[in-house]
């Protein structure tokens, strides 16, 4: 298992989906994940530090694990088959859930846990940048910056364009 870091969530163009972009901590891939516009939001809400008004559902599982007195160790993307990414959270005590990649990045932005990816994963999904590819994601950043979760809310659910399944 690689640990991975959040760079953040934009929409690829010109299916207008939203991804999320993790990269290999200790390496030089680039791990790009089709995701849900509500997922993108949630994503981006947790990076951007936004404390809604009541809990959205990330915000409420976080702390149903807290009532349950549990703690979120760890995520882990653990296969991509056929496009789509899974992923494990896994508990204290050695309990693992099944779980859909984009809910388990949202709750490990919640809780502060590692998110972790399996080596066959990054080298069938991951895409190198060299350093010299460096200044790409740099723009890709300063774009981070500028958006904001409700620029996630436009995207059409139903268009027939989509992109790569989730």
């Amino acid at each position: 298992m690689r640990e991975l870091d959040v760079i953040g969530v934009r929409v690829e163009m010109p299916s207008n989906n939203p991804i999320v972009l993790l990269r290999e901590r200790d390496g030089d891939r680039y791990l790009p994940i089709w995701i849900g516009a509500p997922e993108a939001s949630a994503i981006a809400f947790a990076q951007q530090g936004v404390v809604p008004p009541r809990p959205l559902t990330h915000d409420l599982l976080r702390d149903v694990i807290a009532a349950l007195g549990r703690t979120l160790v760890e995520v882990r993307i653990v296969a991509m088959q056929d496009n789509v990414y899974y992923a494990e959270l896994v508990f204290d005590g050695d309990l693992t859930v099944s779980s859909r990649s984009s809910d388990a990045i949202a709750l490990a932005l919640r809780v502060g846990c590692p998110i972790v990816g399996a080596e066959e994963v990054l080298d069938a999904g991951g895409v190198p940048v060299p350093d010299e590819d460096e200044d790409e994601v740099e723009k890709f950043r300063e774009f981070l910056d500028h958006i904001t979760p409700e620029d996630f809310e436009a995207a059409d659910p139903d268009d027939p364009g989509a992109g790569p399944p989730r």
